[in-house]
């Protein structure tokens, strides 16, 4: 038997949950599914933090989908009473030779033309302000600063299981430990089958993060194909000796701009205490994996190289000492943008991309988007930048 929805959401992480609430919260009768429990910790949202900022560097058409999710983030903290956003600061360090990158060339221009156009708080700070301010930073005189007072961190578990008990509470359907074997269109939208059972929909919101390239190889080999998934590992190294200076309110989210042999680096307060140290990751294109061969655990080694490469040096007062780690996935593109919209030919289903390791933030935006499209067919956002005809274009 054949259960029939509205629209179905595969995949409940960052992009699923959030498409997931704001389509029940219009009424639709949606169907959620995921082959795990969210929040989980076997694909790309958890890790206890993620950075979120208002001005984007990695293009202007990102901050008013960022600008909005802070919006929507508030509406749900106030409906609730659920804490999603710690605004703890945020300080972007780049060198006066124009020679950092994150994600791509002029990241750290780009901030700061996007905080101007969209009157988004700010200050530039010399090196002697970064330090003045937060000493702990060991930055180099040819370094500065963009600092946004509203910069700080989501708490993606969090985000995650609100939206989804909100969404369940409005009447969405939701499934979980239930893996998509396949989806088909028909004359009257979308057929998908699962190990459990078979339902169809008018339309379909695949959001399926790392798992995306597998079920579009066969239909979509193209844009499949511009699709990496890579290992990401974070850590949290001890600070309980200097637990005021990394704290939230002393201590912001950062992002500091790789250059030459030095890769970017970015970190978040010490939100768990003094006992939970801070957490700081250096993010890495280079060890290509899959959902099945993805090693989960990091090792002794990669905790002690990151320390040497980065802490060591951006922060001497912390100790080599490695309290814990996690592994995420990044499901990366050629030009580390987002990909969002229908597949080509096909009028019933929406795609929710890889968001290339800088996506989360975006995500309760994104997921109002999806819902707007899926119900009206328009999006009050522009989304033209991540048209999936660029993304094969690309490749």
């Amino acid at each position: 038997m054949t259960t029939t929805f509205q629209t179905i959401v595969l995949g409940l992480g960052a992009m699923g949950s959030a498409a997931l609430y704001q389509l029940a919260k219009r009424g639709n009768r949606v169907l959620g599914i995921d082959r795990y429990n969210p929040p989980h910790t076997y694909g790309s949202s958890h890790g206890g933090s993620r950075i979120t900022r208002q001005a984007i560097g990695e293009g202007l058409e990102y901050t008013p989908l960022s600008l909005r999710s802070y919006e929507i983030v508030r509406e749900i903290e106030k409906q609730t009473g659920e804490k999603l956003l710690l605004p703890c600061g945020g300080l972007m360090i780049s060198n006066k030779e124009g020679l950092g990158t994150h994600h791509i060339q002029n990241f750290f221009d780009n901030t700061v033309s996007a905080a101007e156009k969209y009157n988004i708080a700010h200050d530039i700070l010399e090196a002697k302000d970064i330090k003045k301010r937060f000493p702990v930073f060991n930055v180099g005189s040819h370094e500065y600063g963009y600092y946004e007072p509203e910069a700080g961190l989501l708490y993606p578990e969090n985000c995650l299981r609100t939206q989804l008990d909100l969404a369940k509470s409005l009447g969405a359907t939701v499934h979980t430990n239930e893996t998509v074997l396949a989806f088909n269109t028909t004359t009257s939208g979308v057929t998908v089958k699962t190990d459990s059972g078979q339902y169809q929909a008018e339309q379909l919101i695949v959001a399926a993060g790392p798992w995306l390239s597998e079920l579009l190889k066969d239909s979509h080999k193209a844009l499949a194909a511009h699709f990496t998934v890579v290992r990401q590992v974070m850590y949290w190294f001890d600070i309980k000796e200097h637990y005021e200076s990394f704290k939230p309110g002393n201590f912001p989210i950062f992002i500091w701009e790789g250059q030459g042999d030095f890769a970017t680096r970015y970190g978040m307060p010490a939100v768990d205490g003094p006992e939970g140290g801070f957490k700081i990751a250096s993010p890495s294109f280079n060890e290509v994996v899959t959902p099945a061969t993805v090693n989960r655990t990091a090792s002794g080694a990669e905790a002690e190289a990151l320390f040497q490469e980065q802490v060591a040096r951006c922060f001497p007062s912390v100790q080599n000492k490695c309290l814990r780690s996690a592994v995420c996935m990044y499901t990366d593109t050629h030009d580390s943008r987002f990909v969002i919209g229908r597949l080509p030919g096909l009028s019933s289903v929406l795609i929710a991309s890889p968001c290339s390791g800088h996506g989360f933030k975006h995500s309760p935006a994104i997921g109002e988007c999806l819902a707007d499209l899926a119900t009206t067919g328009t999006s009050s956002i522009d989304l033209s930048g991540f048209a999936i005809e660029k993304a094969i274009a690309a490749v």
